[in-house]
This record gives C-alpha cells, sequence and structure tokens, in this order.
C-alpha cells in the first residue's frame, strides 16, 4: 500500500519501487548468465496476431517494425519463450523498459496528471514542460 500523506513519503514509495527492482536484477544477475533465443520467424508472426496486430501497451496498429516485448522482464526471470511476449511498438517498448507492474503503473498515472497540468498552463506545467522539451531535445541528439 502506497503512503500519499505527502510528496516526501511518495517520493519514498516511488524509490522502493526501484529498489526493489534493482535487487530483483542483482539477485537474477549473480544467478548467472541466461542467453537470449531467438525468435523464428514463425513465432513473430504468432505473437503479433495474440494482440490482432497492436501494440500491447498503447494499442496502436503495428504498420512495419515492432519488438517482441517481453510480458515478464528478461531482467525479472521472464523466459524467451512466445507465451511471454507480446508486440511493442519501439518507442513503447523503450519507455515500458522493466519497469514492474506497479511502478509502470505510477508512471503512467504521473504522466496523465501531468500532461493535464501542461495542458492547462499551470505554473507547474509551464515548468514541466519547458524542462521536457530540453530532455528530449538532448535525447534526440543522442540517437
Amino acid at each position: 500500500m502506497r503512503d500519499t500523506s505527502s510528496a516526501q513519503a511518495y517520493a519514498e514509495y516511488l524509490r522502493s519501487l526501484r529498489k526493489s527492482r534493482r535487487n530483483a536484477k542483482a539477485e537474477l544477475r549473480s544467478a548467472g548468465p541466461r542467453p537470449r533465443a531467438q525468435l523464428t520467424a514463425a513465432e513473430r508472426k504468432e505473437i503479433l496476431r495474440k494482440t490482432g496486430g497492436r501494440c500491447h501497451i498503447c494499442g496502436g496498429e503495428i504498420a512495419d517494425k515492432w519488438q517482441a516485448d517481453h510480458v515478464l522482464a528478461h531482467s525479472a526471470g521472464g523466459a524467451h519463450t512466445p507465451d511471454n511476449y507480446l508486440p511493442a511498438h519501439a518507442v513503447c517498448n523503450n519507455y515500458r523498459w522493466d519497469y514492474s507492474a506497479e511502478e509502470f503503473q505510477e508512471i503512467l498515472r504521473l504522466g496523465v496528471w501531468l500532461r493535464t497540468e501542461i495542458e492547462k498552463e499551470t505554473l507547474i506545467g509551464c515548468k514541466a514542460g519547458e524542462r521536457f522539451m530540453k530532455y528530449d531535445q538532448r535525447r534526440q541528439k543522442r540517437s
């Protein structure tokens, strides 16, 4: 259960989610390497069919290039089997990263709230929008 009694408590909750994810990754890493398996063309076709040719994260139609996204992340112990994959746009898969379901839900909640603040042009929305645009420009230059 998350504590939303203060911004400080919420920040601590978010840090605890990150710490749990990092600890789980470290534990898996200490068990030794886990080889990644290549998917066959038939397996990729089966994975894309699961969602009717749509990205499982945003629901958008997948036209050409797409990634097979682990349902349970490889870094969290997920298997390299067709039943543990769903299709995703590269950008969606990149932003979902290897967050736990609970972490990703918080990211979505925060994102929706912040988008509304930006649209309303509140003080926090304007500042966050400006900071995000600077961040995104730097990110695009690295690509």
